[in-house]
């Protein structure tokens, strides 16, 4: 075979290999999880630490989530990450649309607020939250839990990078036809950023399903907590529970993976179309 023709082969074969190295190191935290879940509370703790169990032991995920009352924190989860998407959806949608298509008088300087809202860290604005919240008499109560994520600035920006790739012929079409402003953007803009909304919809999900440090601050009753503050709580200053808390962290890793395999199709175009890429 002569050369040129196998450097293509080569090629491809180290890009093969790469990816498959790769998606190793990306899974073998998730493994090791799952191991760890199915081992018995010193069974993990020799050393070196086996890497499978010597013998499963499947009764560590129903004894993880009926210790603490994981049916209430699930519960508590979904409504907070179903308020939250909500709303991010919603003003994200508008907001975006609005920045990408409307020209007023200092857009620009909106726009670059935005832009420096994205980098300030979400840790430096949790005091300011809190004592927002306390003032309004909110702290652990399930608004105070919601209120402090209903808007994302990112979502703003990802939203507004996507609408200005859009062609304006369709828009243009219509408001000639006599169509409004709020006409085009439920009817023609928004059925063409269901990839970007689903993208979106996909991370806010995520973000707010795996919350941990607002919750824990905002919120003093175990009614309210939510999945991620369930599974801190096996873990203590003295003393932790790691099968029990890698059990508890393997189901609560089961709905993201329903919500990634729902909206896979959209994820996978918004990626490509939005300002992500």
């Amino acid at each position: 075979m002569p050369r040129n023709a196998r450097a293509p082969q080569m090629a491809r074969l180290t890009t093969a290999v790469a990816a498959v190295v790769v998606a190793v190191l990306m899974v073998a935290p998730f493994l090791w999880m799952v191991s760890t879940a199915l081992m018995g509370e010193f069974e993990v703790l020799q050393y070196p630490p086996p890497l499978l169990p010597a013998s499963p032991r499947w009764a560590n995920f129903r004894e993880a989530l009926t210790t603490l009352p994981f049916d209430r924190f699930f519960l508590n989860s979904a409504i907070v990450a179903l308020v939250t998407v909500t709303s991010q959806l919603v003003c994200g949608a508008m907001g975006g649309y609005a920045l990408a298509r409307f020209r007023f008088p200092g857009a620009r300087a909106v726009f670059a607020v935005y832009l420096g809202a994205l980098m300030v860290p979400g840790i430096v604005l949790l005091i300011p939250r809190f004592l927002l919240v306390d003032a309004l008499g909110a702290v652990d109560t399930m608004a105070g839990l919601v209120s402090a994520e209903l808007v994302s600035v990112w979502g703003v920006f990802m939203m507004r990078q996507f609408f200005i790739s859009l062609p304006r012929e369709t828009e243009d079409a219509a408001r000639i036809d006599g169509a409004g402003e709020f006409t085009i953007f439920t009817r023609i803009a928004l059925p063409m950023a269901k990839p970007a909304l689903a993208t979106f919809a996909l991370f806010a999900f995520i973000d707010a399903w795996k919350a941990l440090l607002w919750p824990l601050v905002v919120t003093r009753s175990m009614s309210l907590r939510t999945v991620e503050v369930g599974i801190a709580s096996f873990h203590g200053l003295y003393y932790a529970n790691w099968p029990y808390q890698m059990a508890a962290a393997v189901t609560a890793l089961l709905p993201v993976f329903a919500v990634f395999l729902a909206t896979q199709k959209y994820f996978t175009r918004g990626i490509q179309l939005s300002g992500l890429r």
